[in-house]
């Protein structure tokens, strides 16, 4: 990954994406990183279409505009994928992440060969290990895998703060996760 690390999150209101976004930013912020995490909110309702946005760098981040070509994209639901163009901007060379239950091949032809894809079925993970199905630091384990922007040791302090007493399975959902992406170079 360069220096600025830009990532776009993709989900639908009530799955947490806003949330993943500045977990994220806490984690790089608590490895000495600069970071920004910020919202796009509109008229959004829960189940609407919602992006969330991280900034990543090793020296402070003087931009505050949306980002419009990220280096990752993450998408929270696949659905998605029919409604949005989620890989708009994004990068060649980068990478496109996604919460599916399809492997890599399933969908290749969706996202062409421009980018890394990773896959993983996060909401399953969640189902099963959290108990409902938001993926959302549930997919925070196939970002550490696929971009290594930060150490996923990281994380468990502000999911800690986030979650309480939730949170050691919030951290154990994530690193199923991590073990579980499969990503096509």
């Amino acid at each position: 990954m360069p220096n600025l690390v830009e990532i776009r999150w993709h989900g639908r209101g009530g799955q947490g994406a806003v949330t993943s976004a500045e977990l994220l930013a806490r984690a790089a912020i608590d490895e000495g990183k600069y970071a920004q995490a910020f919202p796009s909110f509109g008229p959004e309702r829960r189940g609407a279409p919602v992006l969330a946005f991280d900034r990543i760098d090793n020296k402070p981040i003087r931009i505050r505009a949306e980002i419009t070509e990220p280096d990752v994209v993450v998408v929270l639901d696949a659905t998605l994928l029919r409604v949005v163009n989620v890989t708009s901007g994004l990068k060649n060379k980068g990478v496109l992440i996604i919460n599916t239950a399809k492997p890599v091949q399933g969908i290749e032809s969706a996202s062409g060969n421009k980018w890394r894809l990773a896959t993983v079925d996060a909401s399953k993970i969640a189902r099963e290990i959290l108990g409902v199905n938001i993926a959302n630091t549930t997919m925070l384990g196939a970002v550490l895998k696929a971009t290594g922007v930060v150490k996923a040791e990281s994380l468990f302090e502000p999911l800690r703060h986030r979650f309480e007493r939730l949170a050691q399975r919030n951290i154990d959902a994530m690193q199923k996760a991590f073990e579980e992406t499969v990503i096509r170079e």
